[in-house]
């Protein structure tokens, strides 16, 4: 297989077949040593955070494909900490779309003069540039189809997908008596039939959820979804 990409989390090889094998790592995203999913630069590495993450992801996205919710997720070798995936075309040098069910993070940065800590919202889609230099601008419906990254017609699947996935994923959570308050998500064209999907991962790492008003880490919430 031949090495493609370093991220942040993740190792991205190309294999003969035509796929992409992810290898998961041990950093994570935050400030300052401090996690934040919602950052843009490495922060820390929490031994075992990679295997926690794939096998959240793994659990996930088995569960998304068995509801007719097209993802590149094909196979997960735990013990090797990859995960074997379909190719992908990115909107244009990526996105991140993030669903929130309450105000904190960056929402609550920007937009305290209007809102309250932890208030609730409706699962209000937000979608950001992958861009490190400017901090992950926002960017409105509007203008990504202004700038060629995705048509008004794109925006509307993405959003709906979005949505859903997310209420997937906060239902589960809510059968463990946990609270999503907000996940992130990437996706992507398949390159065979051009049909948007969802690519990259669902772990702890992608979201902040909470049980009985108190945070989980990401480690934790590995153990009670899939242990508890």
């Amino acid at each position: 297989m031949k090495h493609i990409y370093t991220g942040k989390t993740k190792n991205v090889y190309e294999l003969e077949d035509g796929n992409y094998l992810l290898e998961f790592k041990d950093d994570v995203t935050g400030v300052d040593g401090v996690f934040d999913p919602g950052a843009n630069t490495v922060g820390l590495t929490i031994e075992g955070a990679g295997l926690a993450g794939l096998k959240l992801t793994k659990y996930f996205f088995e569960l998304l494909n068995e509801k007719g919710i097209p993802t590149h997720f094909i196979e997960a070798d735990i013990d090797k900490k990859t995960m074997k995936v379909k190719p992908a075309e990115t909107f244009g040098k990526g996105l991140e779309v993030i669903c929130r069910f309450r105000a904190v993070g960056s929402f609550l940065r920007r937009y305290g003069l209007y809102a309250q800590e932890g208030q609730p919202l409706d699962a209000f889609v937000e979608v950001t540039i992958k861009d490190d230099e400017r901090e992950d601008p926002p960017i409105s419906e509007d203008a990504l189809d202004m700038l060629g990254i995705l048509s008004k017609t794109e925006y509307k699947v993405l959003k709906e997908l979005t949505q859903k996935i997310a209420g997937i994923v906060k239902e589960e959570l809510a059968k463990k008596g946990i609270e999503l308050y907000d996940i992130k998500f990437e996706f992507g064209r398949d390159k065979e039939t051009n049909e948007i999907m969802l690519i990259d991962e669902i772990s702890g790492g992608n979201m902040r959820a909470y049980k009985n008003g108190e945070y989980i880490e990401p480690l934790e919430l590995e153990k009670l979804i899939l242990e508890g």
